[in-house]
């Protein structure tokens, strides 16, 4: 078992931290910085930045808050009501990112990344972090955000990359189909590839881990002064996590998409 997160040096008490206002707005003056040379150069781009940029600390602080108050009373009620309105807030976006025009795309998206979530953190909670409770928050809300962000982009990915496909290879799924050829038979390389789409930015970030980039929950680890090696030992269990994560919920979500394409009568419907 990886070692208790509470256990490193430092973690919540760190001497390198970030609390007080005036840090707060001298890290805001970046995104002031960003705006003045927006101006300059007539990008045009102002409105957007200060919009993202009241959007990202509104949104930090209640979510800050809201946190807050679920690790102090550790209610498996309101982990649950955290990791359905985060479920709900990501396959609404993966849904539009892959079409509004298909019906019953909403719970198939829901199920599939619900799905992919769900096994990840079972299986990680129970061989590998091994928390108290089930529902220890410290645990499942960061793990369930990392994981759950992750399969909605993949989702997202795979589902669009699919659905163009289909919608520009009728003539070809058509003659396949007339051949006698079953709907899975004509779908399945523009599945795999779909498939191989979603996972390409999890696995270019494995790929790369640690020598170009440092991911986010290793910084922020390491900037807490967490000993690297734990940081480190973290972050691997997170891309395994992510790599099952995405995989599980592209293979559901491009299955399911494919078989809302074709009819009871194996024709090709498109929307």
């Amino acid at each position: 078992m990886i070692q208790n997160i509470t256990d490193g040096e430092n973690w919540l008490t760190g001497e390198k931290t970030v609390e007080s206002p005036v840090q707060l707005i001298w890290a805001a003056g970046l995104m002031a910085l960003a705006i003045a040379l927006s101006a300059w150069q007539r990008l045009g781009m102002e409105w957007n930045l200060a919009l993202a940029t009241g959007r990202t600390i509104l949104q930090l602080l209640v979510v800050g808050y809201v946190l807050a108050a679920v690790f102090e009373f550790k209610n498996p009620v309101l982990v649950l009501v955290w990791i359905a309105v985060m479920t709900a807030v990501a396959t609404i976006v993966a849904r539009n990112r892959i079409s509004q025009k298909i019906p019953n795309l909403i719970p198939l998206v829901a199920g599939s990344i619900l799905t992919g979530t769900l096994l990840t953190l079972l299986y990680t909670n129970v061989l590998v972090f091994q928390p108290p409770t089930w529902y220890e928050p410290q645990y499942v809300i960061p793990l369930a955000g990392i994981v759950l962000g992750n399969a909605m982009n993949a989702a997202a990915i795979a589902g669009e990359r699919l659905v163009s496909t289909l919608n520009s290879s009728r003539l070809e799924i058509e003659t396949h189909l007339s051949l006698g050829a079953t709907p899975q038979q004509t779908v399945t390389n523009y599945r795999r590839d779909a498939i191989k789409a979603g996972l390409i930015p999890t696995i270019n970030t494995m790929m790369v881990v640690g020598l170009v980039t440092l991911p986010g929950i290793m910084t922020g680890q390491l900037l807490s002064g967490v000993p690297p090696i734990v940081a480190t030992s973290y972050q691997m269990v997170i891309m395994f996590m992510l790599a099952f994560a995405t995989l599980v919920t592209t293979l559901l979500v491009t299955s399911g998409i494919c078989r809302l394409h074709f009819n009871q009568a194996a024709q090709l419907t498109l929307w």
